[in-house]
């Protein structure tokens, strides 16, 4: 199995003494979090096949970069890079030494076990088309060499990511909005050969009505690349996550409402006061990232 960790926190950021105390003790529970039901994921050398790792600084992961490796579990690393004004990413670590980050990953395991992520794009009057277009081509100048693929997606707009949305544009006097498909696809037929001119391929995250001429649909979680840094082919099937969705089947063991980089766009995190008090309380010994509060009642 694969195993994701995760598109519901950023577990490299801030987690990373947890997955590594967790694939040393060979499993971890991880509680649904739709259902609640509580189950027991495998994390012993038989049962990964290979691990995603979604974030937005790798920096504080690096240092157990050799400890995967040297298990020989492959590994890729969805990286989000937007480089966004402070209004809307609270918290993230300054954009220098995120790319800094990310070359020291590359230099240390492969371009393989990069990929960009510029991602979500929002439309504001922070943030206009004109300012994605210099940001974007910017950025792809920096890591230009160290990734060979960019995955794109425009926001998806949630009921907890308009309120966090609204409430930021009200905070800071600023606007946003969910632009019409077309206009959507004009920018990225625009990036597109930005992306290509930089050696990059650019893949559009489950929004097949994007697919503009230059882009291809991304498989975030991608077996093919996994299985070209393992050197084998891993068995995986392809069972997205949601409609248009390419990714291979995988178990993700991440938590909701446990990310505090507090970013205004954040689908993640119901309530960042939540997200910031879990955090500060989480127990790097324990099974779970963020234990339910049922289980808690119990103990008592």
């Amino acid at each position: 199995m694969i195993i994701s960790a995760s598109y519901r926190t950023d577990i490299p950021a801030f987690y990373g003494d947890w997955l590594m105390n967790r694939l040393r003790a060979g499993f971890c529970r991880v509680q649904n979090p739709y259902g609640g039901q509580i189950s027991r994921v495998g994390l012993g050398p038989g049962d990964i096949d290979g691990l995603v790792l979604w974030t937005k600084n790798i920096g504080p992961f690096l240092r157990h970069l050799p400890a995967l490796a040297a298990r020989g579990l492959p590994f890729v690393v969805q990286h989000s890079i937007t480089g966004y004004p402070r209004e809307l990413e609270r918290a993230t670590p300054p954009i220098d030494r995120v790319l800094d980050s990310a070359a020291h990953l590359v230099n240390a395991h492969g371009p393989r076990a990069l990929v960009w992520r510029y991602d979500p794009i929002l439309l504001s009057s922070l943030t206009p088309a004109s300012f994605h277009l210099d940001n974007f081509g910017r950025l792809c100048e920096s890591l230009r060499g160290l990734c060979d693929e960019v995955t794109v997606s425009f926001l998806q707009v949630y009921a907890k990511s308009r309120r966090h949305l609204d409430e930021a544009a009200a905070r800071h006097g600023f606007d946003w909005r969910d632009p019409p498909l077309n206009d959507k696809r004009a920018l990225l037929a625009s990036l597109a050969p930005i992306a290509q001119a930089n050696g990059m391929k650019l893949s559009v995250c489950a929004q097949s009505e994007l697919l503009v001429p230059g882009a291809i649909a991304a498989r975030c979680v991608d077996a093919r690349r996994l299985s070209d840094i393992a050197g084998h082919p891993l068995q995986a099937k392809a069972r997205g996550n949601r409609a248009g969705c390419g990714c291979a089947e995988s178990r993700d063991i991440g938590a909701y409402d446990t990310c505090p980089h507090g970013c205004a766009y954040c689908y993640a995190v119901q309530n960042p006061d939540t997200a910031r008090r879990r955090f500060q309380s989480h127990n790097p010994e324990s099974e779970f990232l963020f234990t339910p509060k049922t289980i808690l009642r119990f103990n008592k």
